[in-house]
């Protein structure tokens, strides 16, 4: 049985902690939105809220592909003695973020509107939703760029100073949240507007990594090269479908759930999703904080730290999956009760079921997360891009649609579950693959004569 030394367990743990703590921490910030726009503006904008976040998944996305996958790809030339190449990716990877962050800045000042409508907002909503639409986007260039150094800081030794950029700009995130909504009454303005500076504060804290010159990697004058910037979006596919099947799933869900139950099944459903980004947060921080030792692993043919490194992120994963289900259920009510302030018996139903059923999917959930990271770490991206597009599109889609035909609601949640369950089993056959590949016939053993 393989097992990790001391020294790299400790290195283990000291990468997935961190990477957990900065996870949920940027997780916050949204159920800091959740919770105080539920109680400062009320369930409309809660609702509101929901239908946004479906997109802002988008730009998210697009942070952790280029900022993933060139950190991988930085990872893995940096064990290999290639620093030239290291800082070419860097360099690609700020301008291709910065561009594409300027792009959805420009939509959103142009569409929100429209967006808005197109994603299910109704005369009710529709302003909230174009307003914290129309923020966010105009900040995605700093979302996109934040990702991106956040991933290089980490993967250049320093996943501490990482860690408290991210939550020094999601901490922020919650003060000004209390400030702009409760104080200034800016409403969803002044909740878009909050988040929007989050990861202005963030990059300022990384800014602490190349004053020190601790970094080992720099922006470089070179060309835009699009092959560069296609190979590391490939190693980052897998963190980009991942994060988009939650503004996927989030998109669908709300369609489902306005024609089942109108807006307030929405608001119930948004209570739902954002209390289930701390459990996501987790898994994503355990997927996020093997990657560096499992591209450096990789790059140097060490196979047996390879293995033990993935049966530790399942181990821990599977522990901390049984105490986020039974935390959940035990105090569902109350959870539940911090986003209702009015006390509607329907929200409180409805989000109750939700919870209940939603959250067991995260026994195989937390596994496909990790399980997605770990193939994409070791170049496998396509593998990695599968389980993500199994559990985020190609499975999530109909079966919820098809559940929701003969159990309604409780159809709907229950797509989770069976939707992760299958994503695993394939995920598990990709892995075997990958770990135990078939011998060729030139390496068939042959029997003595």
């Amino acid at each position: 049985m393989e097992r990790i030394d001391d020294k790299s367990r400790k290195k283990f743990a000291k990468y997935v902690s961190l990477n957990i703590l900065a996870m949920l921490g940027s997780s916050c910030y949204i159920v800091a939105d959740t919770f105080f726009i539920a109680n400062g503006i009320g369930a409309d904008g809660l609702t509101a809220l929901n239908l946004a976040i479906s997109l802002f998944s988008f730009i998210q996305a697009i942070g952790l592909m280029v900022g993933i996958g060139s950190g991988t790809r930085y990872a893995v030339s940096m064990s290999r003695g290639e620093r030239e190449t290291g800082s070419r990716v860097f360099s690609n990877a700020i301008m291709a973020g910065i561009a594409a962050g300027c792009l959805i800045a420009v939509v959103g000042l142009l569409f929100a509107g429209r967006i808005a409508e197109a994603i299910g907002a109704d005369q009710v909503t529709k302003g909230m939703t174009s307003t914290y639409l129309k923020v966010i986007m105009f900040f995605a260039p700093f979302y996109i760029v934040n990702h991106t150094i956040v991933a290089f800081v980490r993967n250049d030794g320093n996943p501490k100073l990482a860690t408290i950029a991210m939550l020094a700009g999601n901490f922020s995130n919650i003060i000004l949240d209390y400030v702009f909504i409760y104080l200034f009454k800016w409403g969803m303005f002044g909740a878009s507007f909050a988040t929007g500076i989050g990861p202005v504060i963030s990059i300022c804290c990384l800014s602490a990594h190349f004053i020190k010159k601790q970094n080992q990697f720099k922006l470089i004058k070179t060309r835009f090269l699009l092959h560069t910037v296609a190979d590391f979006c490939k190693l980052g596919i897998s963190s980009f479908v991942n994060e988009l099947s939650t503004g996927a799933v989030i998109m669908i869900f709300n369609f489902l759930f306005l024609g089942l139950g109108g807006n307030t099944a929405v608001a119930a459903y948004g209570i739902v999703a954002n209390v289930a980004l701390f459990a996501v947060s987790i898994f994503t921080g355990i997927a996020q904080g093997i990657q560096p030792l499992v591209s450096d692993y990789y790059g140097k043919s060490m196979t047996g730290q390879l293995k033990a490194v993935l049966k530790d992120a399942v181990v821990v994963a599977l522990v901390l999956t049984a105490a986020i289900v039974a935390f959940s259920n035990l105090f569902n009510d109350g959870i539940v009760a911090l986003f209702n302030k009015s006390g509607d018996p329907l929200l409180q139903s409805i989000a109750k079921e939700g919870i209940t059923i939603y959250f067991l999917g995260f026994f195989p959930g937390s596994l496909n997360i990790v399980l997605a990271g770990y193939l994409s770490a070791m170049e496998k991206a396509e593998k990695g891009f599968i389980i993500s597009l199994l559990r985020g599109l190609v499975i999530i889609a109909p079966s919820a649609w098809l559940l929701s035909r003969f159990f309604g609601m409780t159809g709907v949640w229950t797509a989770i579950p069976v939707t992760e369950t299958i994503t695993l089993l394939a995920a598990l056959l990709m892995l075997k693959k990958t770990i135990y590949p078939p011998l060729s016939s030139s390496e068939t053993p042959q029997l003595p004569v």
